[in-house]
């Protein structure tokens, strides 16, 4: 795999200034042969001192035998500790064709992996993490997407209407539509299912007036190849193999079928990932077939489910829709919002939901782009404004910062629509208990960062990491820097750089001992020029935070796997008196640096001899049901390692 051209001077500088410490310092004790190792080897030196690994942390690349190195797109931890990592096909088309889709199970505590039976293509889904400890996994690929040059046959969306009242058509797979004046015919690569039409009548007579047809939406393409067979113009289309009313009521409408750019595609299949028993439980299949959708969980434990792209590769036209956990089923919610793909929606403390303005991609740039509240229950959406840059919002990351009583959200970095070299060094800070909440600039990184990492950490701070200035890396583009975002002061400060560099298709999450995974990458090229092909980063990195080389930690005793909201929990511990606050940390479910599962809840904390009683606050909508993991904190900031406890 090519090695990233660093490119970051001031950073390599930088380093290079420690290192030149180091020298001196050493120089009078090991003379001249300490000037015969290399810049690189003072470098290794000076990181891997304990006094720097107390300021910086520290990063060191995960061991991951050659069998379960993947391709990974999406990550999720689970409360047995153990950390799910899953590729699908791993946005490679020659695994979509031999039907190779992937998942690796890895366990932090012994090394541990394994690989989990994938029985669709996972890529590009949503998740998020359901009450019962299980994950929700829904959508995905039908197909790769052709770039135009790349087909053959044209084809693009038929909409079939059927007229009949009284009942609905299927059309098989394989259905061919042949236009009435271009004469061309088309065929159906999948089944559709048109609902018969609604009768309208007249509200105030009764009288009936019309009937509006059942539609149905599917992918069509011409029986052969080439430009011959594109069409230009709108045309009705006769559909095959119908008789008798069927034929006169059923008939296609099509606009532009052409050899242009066609789109990935999304699928319908949901599933539940069992931590305990370690595989995929299959559920009912989502009403809308979507790829690249967001999953957020709601305060009475549903999960709404937003955007994507549909069968035929459109945006999802609204259409959002709610899992139930208890029943396994979908329904539409009746509210048809609009949002590009990946929206970074959160539950807010009110049971509303907040819209970030972060988005993943794809989407009109003029479409449910606004940031704002959202009241699911009266679809009444107030915009935030005050964003400085809101042309900058896609592929930036969004957190709520700790602690979520606080209903502050940080908005880090993002770049133009679609593949601009637009990219943003701003961070936003916007508090949404204000009566009139909007967008701040908070401090800014030092480049245009697009698809950074961020992760919340015990000590209450934000660790920001990786990203690329230009879009997947474009130019030899990636940013080798980390650094921590303080809430408190509003304050960045850099620590230990990573090695590797991480744009596309990355993200990072928190583990239960405190450090941090970061995962993922997907350049479009593996050379500064950009005239070599890119290959996805498969290692993975494991960063130690600072608080990890500062002594010992506080440890926390015996006490409840299990706190319901509103009531405390008493923990045995030695170190009560240096204890000086408590958290529950929601784990996280991230994928394309999007990940609306984190969150942090500061808890009530009271000390008596050899313990600690914990408190949980009682709105459900702060602390949705489900595992987290319980850390206190001493005046240093160093953590426990987590207790997974349970909210009910």
């Amino acid at each position: 795999m090519s090695a990233v051209r660093p490119d970051h001077r001031r950073s390599r500088a930088r380093r290079v200034g420690i290192s030149a410490v180091v020298v001196l310092a050493l120089a009078g004790f090991n003379g001249p042969a300490m000037w015969r190792f290399g810049s690189e080897q003072y470098h290794e030196y000076a990181i891997d001192r304990p006094a720097y690994k107390a300021t910086h942390g520290h990063w060191d690349l995960l061991d991951v035998p050659a069998e379960f190195r993947i391709n990974t797109i999406h990550a999720a931890l689970l409360h047995t500790g153990k950390v799910l990592l899953i590729a699908g096909s791993g946005n490679n088309q020659k695994n979509f064709d031999a039907r190779k889709f992937e998942s690796v199970l890895w366990d932090p505590a012994t090394g541990d992996f394994k690989k989990i039976p994938t029985p669709r293509d996972m890529f590009c889904s949503g998740h998020t993490q359901l009450p019962d400890g299980k994950l929700l996994v829904a959508g995905g690929t039908k197909r790769y997407e052709k770039l135009e040059g790349d087909v053959t046959k044209a084809g693009g969306l038929m909409i079939v209407h059927n007229e009949n009242p009284d009942k609905p058509v299927t059309l098989p797979a394989g259905t061919r539509f042949t236009g009435r004046e271009n004469g061309r015919t088309f065929v159906s690569r999948d089944p559709v299912l048109v609902e018969r039409a609604t009768k309208v009548f007249d509200r105030r007579t009764g009288r009936f007036l019309r009937n509006d047809p059942g539609l149905g939406r599917i992918y069509v393409e011409a029986e052969k190849s080439g430009k011959a067979y594109e069409t230009g113009t709108q045309d009705n289309y006769r559909v095959a193999g119908l008789t008798g009313a069927d034929a006169r009521n059923t008939y296609g409408i099509a606009q532009k079928l052409a050899l242009d750019k066609k789109d990935f595609q999304g699928i319908r299949e949901a599933y539940e990932f069992d931590p305990v028993a370690e595989k995929y439980l299959t559920v009912d299949p989502m009403n809308e077939a979507r790829w690249y959708p967001t999953l957020t969980t709601l305060a009475d434990g549903r999960v709404l489910s937003l955007s994507g792209l549909d069968e035929i590769g459109q945006i999802v036209p609204g259409k959002d829709e709610i899992y139930d956990p208890r029943t396994k089923k979908w329904a539409y919610t009746g509210v048809e919002r609009r949002f590009p793909t990946y929206p970074a929606i959160f539950l807010l403390a009110d049971g509303r939901l907040f819209y970030s303005g972060s988005n993943a991609g794809y989407g009109p740039a003029d479409v449910g782009r606004d940031p704002g509240v959202w009241d699911l229950r009266t679809d009444t959406f107030t915009r935030v404004p005050g964003l400085s840059d809101p042309d900058r919002m896609e592929t930036s990351a969004t957190v709520l910062l700790p602690p979520a009583q606080d209903q502050r959200f940080l908005v880090i970095g993002g770049g133009g629509v679609g593949e601009s070299e637009k990219a943003s060094a701003r961070s936003r800070l916007v508090d949404l208990k204000e009566p009139r909440p909007r967008f701040r600039d908070s401090a800014a990184l030092e480049k245009g960062t697009r698809y950074p990492s961020a992760s919340l950490l015990p000590d209450d701070t934000v660790l920001v990491t990786g990203g690329s200035e230009d879009y997947r890396g474009r130019g030899g583009s990636n940013i080798l820097q980390a650094r921590t975002y303080d809430p408190r002061t509003g304050a960045y400060t850099r620590v230990a750089a990573p090695r590797v560099g991480r744009n596309y298709h990355s993200g990072s999450l928190l583990l239960p001992d405190g450090r941090v995974m970061i995962f993922g990458s997907d350049s479009l090229f593996s050379d500064a020029a950009n005239t070599r092909p890119g290959v996805f980063e498969q290692r993975i990195e494991i960063y130690a935070p600072a608080y990890l080389f500062r002594g010992d930690r506080p440890e926390l005793g015996d006490g409840p796997g299990r706190i319901a909201r509103g009531r405390t929990g008493v923990y045995r511990t030695a170190d009560a008196a240096g204890i000086t606050s408590a958290k529950l940390i929601r784990p996280s479910a991230v994928t394309h640096v999007t990940d609306v599962d984190q969150r942090t809840v500061a808890l009530t904390l009271e000390k008596t001899p050899g313990a600690v009683e914990l408190g949980v606050p009682k709105n459900r909508a702060l602390v949705p049901s489900g595992w987290y993991m319980l850390f206190v904190t001493d005046a240093r900031g160093t953590p426990s390692r987590a207790r997974w406890v349970e909210v009910p």
